[in-house]
């Protein structure tokens, strides 16, 4: 017997390579991509996510809470993960569904949360009569300035409304949250630096500075109920926004 491999007839031999290359062809076209697979994978898993119930819980969370809720918060609610792309995505749809109610979902500089409309407001004060404190021009000035300079310095205010600055107005504002010492000046003295807080923009339904009115819509909003301080004619007035929450 010899020890070399038993040759196939040349016919034989064809037919195999034949059913070899059909075999290859057939196993290349069911084949797919890498990409493929992460698709149907997400596809898969996304049908096992029950988003209307996470919307629920979402629209439940925001509903109760007393103070807007960050992405990573509500994140935690989830009994499965979710990316902030989902997340906002499902964010976005609670929104829409609240569009036509008095009270609406806004998105402010720590998060999301439930606010009644504004045109709501004049029949919820019916429920509670007091009336809010009510600030001073010169507080609400000095406010107007800080968002639109900041950061800046008692001096700085000083040198824009032409007349000195008390430090019970700085005082007010800080109490109030709308404000905050960030660090020092590297001037002589080491003077104060002030800048507005992540408070004041929610307060304002403000997601970032950014979104305040331009110094050009700005107009005189002050026309009642200002301390009696000489405010000249030329110092900057309270933005809309400010206005609608000191009032």
């Amino acid at each position: 017997m010899s020890g070399q491999a038993e040759q196939l007839p040349q016919s034989e031999a064809s037919s195999i390579d034949d059913a070899t290359l059909a075999a290859e062809r057939e196993m290349s076209d069911t084949q797919i991509s890498s990409g493929d697979l992460i698709s149907v994978a997400t596809e898969i898993v996304e049908e096992k996510i029950d988003f209307q119930q996470i919307r629920l819980i979402f629209e439940t969370a925001l509903l109760t809470s007393a103070e807007p809720l960050a992405l990573a918060e509500l994140k935690k609610l989830s009994d499965v993960a979710l990316d902030s792309r989902q997340l906002e995505a499902l964010l976005v749809e609670l929104a829409e569904d609240w569009q036509e109610r008095g009270v609406e979902l806004v998105r402010v500089a720590s998060g999301w949360r439930f606010c009644a409309k504004p045109e709501m407001q004049a029949y919820l004060d019916r429920l509670n009569p007091q009336k809010p404190p009510r600030y001073s021009r010169a507080v609400l000035e000095t406010l107007a300035i800080i968002a639109y300079h900041q950061p800046v310095t008692r001096g700085d205010i000083e040198e824009i409304r032409g007349v000195s600055v008390s430090s019970q107005i700085l005082k007010t504002l800080e109490t109030r949250g709308w404000i905050e010492v960030i660090g020092t000046r590297d001037t002589p003295g080491k003077p104060e630096l002030f800048a507005t807080t992540k408070q004041m923009l929610d307060d304002m339904n403000l997601r970032t500075l950014q979104e305040l009115p331009s110094l050009d819509e700005i107009g005189v909003l002050l026309e009642q109920d200002t301390d009696v301080e000489d405010i000249p004619e030329t110092a900057p007035s309270l933005p809309p926004s400010v206005a609608a929450v000191a009032e």
